[in-house]
């Protein structure tokens, strides 16, 4: 069963920085690429980072470039993400997951953990 687990948010003020955590189970965590998504209040859940599983290949949507770095450790089926100089319209809940979370073995989120970015 896949697990997922997010941790490392928090209140932050404007420029600051935070570190995300996703611990992953229950899969073959090297066979698949790996996403962080975040859902602000009232909106729909966008992507924001992928981190290919080979050759260190990695996606920003174009509000998070130069700000945000995904990286992951497949000998510790973790998956990261370092935040920088944050602005309040970061704030949201942030989740990890698969590139395709539809796709089995996915299907579900996890709990994720909130970002706030005060001004």
């Amino acid at each position: 069963q896949v697990q997922l687990v997010e941790s490392g948010g928090g209140l932050v003020q404007f420029g600051g920085s935070l570190r995300l955590s996703c611990a992953a189970s229950g899969f073959t965590f090297g066979r698949y690429a790996m996403s962080w998504y975040r859902q602000a209040p009232g909106k729909e859940r966008e992507l924001v980072a992928t981190a290919a599983n080979i050759g260190g290949v990695t996606y920003y949507v174009d509000s998070v470039k130069g700000r945000f770095t995904i990286s992951r450790d497949n000998a510790k089926n973790t998956v990261y993400l370092q935040m920088n100089n944050l602005k309040p319209e970061d704030t949201a809940v942030y989740y990890c997951n698969s590139r395709d979370p539809r796709k089995a073995p996915f299907g579900s989120w996890g709990q994720g953990t909130q970002v706030t970015v005060s001004s």
